[in-house]
């Protein structure tokens, strides 16, 4: 039985290499982030039958909230979520930091990751994923 990982921040880094090591090792692949070129050319390289690239900004929580029902059904039974978008914090002092610099970058990092994991977290127990 193929398993389904949903990746957070694939479109580059560590959220790319992962979804490529997962490929490898047979799985089905949904990798998310906010640039669809990005995407689209990993799932491209990768396989579109193994990857499905979905564009995702972690601070639309509307979004989050139907992710799953926006899948395509050989998608939709996810096994494991690697929770990897994130964005650096304003990097000057915080006494000097932007407030909204600072809420984009909770929004993105926490917020989203949490919203995110909580729409799928029924699904993972169910399947007994990870």
């Amino acid at each position: 039985m193929t398993r389904t990982i949903f990746i957070t921040g694939a479109t580059a880094g560590i959220g790319a290499a992962a979804a490529r090591r997962f490929v490898a090792e047979g799985w089905k692949v949904i990798v998310t982030g906010r640039r669809q070129e990005r995407l689209d050319a990993l799932a491209a390289e990768l396989g579109e039958d193994k990857v499905h690239p979905v564009v995702l900004d972690m601070r639309d929580l509307e979004a989050i909230g139907s992710i799953v029902e926006r899948l395509p059904e050989p998608f939709r039974g996810i096994d494991a979520l690697l929770n990897n978008a994130g964005m650096a914090p304003p990097m000057q002092p915080a006494q000097e930091g932007d407030l909204d610099d600072w809420r984009q970058s909770i929004d993105t990092n926490i917020t989203g990751l949490v919203a995110i994991t909580r729409v799928l977290l029924p699904g993972l127990i169910e399947r007994k994923g990870i």
